[in-house]
């Protein structure tokens, strides 16, 4: 598909402002930020298939990228976390919410490619910062830190739902909690979705 972009995108990003873009924005677009979606919807800013990357966006150029229950509708994975690394600087930051295996709800979803982990993001890390189960690092050049990683838990009925805010308390305490949980108790227990947070690692493997 052609890409449609509605704003001054050259302009702006030759300006001193930050630059954020929110990816797969729908109809959830937020003032401030680059609103980027294959449909053209109220407030959606650039209208492209994302599937393709952000050949759009020139190198180092992004402050801070948004995905916020994207990612499980894309098939080119890979390559997207790719492009987002490329385009954010040095310093910058994606941070993203994506559902969990465990939860019930995502099944329903026929828009649905893919679900996630707590090791998902982990393929893209060298080896030695990953956690204490170690997942294969050599499939992909492309490499992130993981700042941040956390179980979401939520539930329609309050009771539960206050029960499961202080189990996201124990569990996202240490990396050692959340890998014991996700092994044996995710199934007894399903968690909602995991709110990830990486920054571009410009070490690359070889």
């Amino acid at each position: 598909m052609e890409n449609v972009i509605k704003i001054d995108l050259q302009k702006l990003l030759a300006s001193n402002q930050l630059i954020e873009l929110e990816l797969g924005c729908g109809v959830r677009t937020v003032p401030g930020r680059i609103n980027i979606d294959r449909i053209d919807l109220p407030g959606v800013d650039i209208v492209c298939d994302l599937e393709a990357g952000l050949l759009f966006i020139p190198d180092s150029s992004v402050d801070i990228i948004y995905a916020n229950s994207f990612f499980e509708h894309v098939y080119n994975f890979e390559g997207l976390i790719r492009e987002i690394v490329r385009v954010l600087k040095p310093n910058g930051k994606c941070v993203l919410s994506v559902p969990h295996f465990s939860n019930p709800y995502y099944y329903s979803d026929y828009t649905h490619k893919r679900f996630f982990g707590l090791y998902s993001f982990y393929y893209f890390v060298d080896e030695k910062y990953q956690l204490s189960r170690k997942v294969p690092s050599f499939y992909v050049n492309t490499r992130i830190k993981v700042l941040s990683i956390r179980y979401k838990f939520t539930s329609r009925l309050p009771v539960l739902n206050r029960l499961k805010q202080w189990l996201s308390i124990i569990i996202n305490a240490s990396s050692a909690f959340q890998e014991i949980y996700e092994e044996n108790f995710c199934y007894l227990i399903p968690c909602y979705s995991l709110e990830v947070i990486f920054a571009p690692d410009m070490q690359e493997y070889n």
